[in-house]
């Protein structure tokens, strides 16, 4: 792949705060006349950089107030079985595979504490293959500003 440069990079940091911004907009904010931006964003998607476009919801706003993460113990041998009922429970925003303590993390979001409470326990705690689970509560919620950078 081609490398990228300071341009790509101030071009996906602006994106990531926000890929509602015009293209104009972002252009003239970052100095760069028309057709080079658009041109620039396209070779991000044609390259894979920028896999899509989309928005953030506030789930505050939604009444989902309450976020936990889990962490699992699962057998392996069972995985793939583990991961498809996993994805299709209540509230889980995010699975990722690790190595540690715990096999999988789970991000969740609910009405409250009960509701993830029950989520991990009574659902994901009761899947066959889950041999443990963990509930990290959240009580509070940051996230930082991304701006991407050039690695030499």
């Amino acid at each position: 792949m081609a490398k990228l440069d300071d341009l790509d990079m101030k071009i996906l940091s602006s994106l990531h705060t926000d890929a509602s911004v015009s293209v104009p907009k972002l252009g003239k904010e970052l100095g760069v006349n028309l057709s080079v931006m658009y041109s620039r964003i396209k070779r991000l998607q044609k390259r894979g950089v920028i896999e899509r476009f989309t928005i953030q919801v506030n789930e505050d706003r939604l009444g989902m107030r309450a976020g936990a993460l889990a962490g699992l113990n699962i057998d392996p041998k069972l995985r793939e079985a583990i991961l498809k009922e996993v994805e299709k429970t209540e509230g889980v925003r995010l699975i990722r595979e690790v190595t540690g303590r715990f096999d999988l993390i789970l991000n969740l979001r609910g009405q409250s504490l009960d509701e993830l409470h029950r989520a991990v326990y009574d659902v994901i705690g009761k899947i066959p293959g889950v041999m443990h689970t963990e509930v990290f509560m959240e009580v509070s919620r940051r996230d930082p500003p991304v701006s991407f950078r050039l690695i030499e």
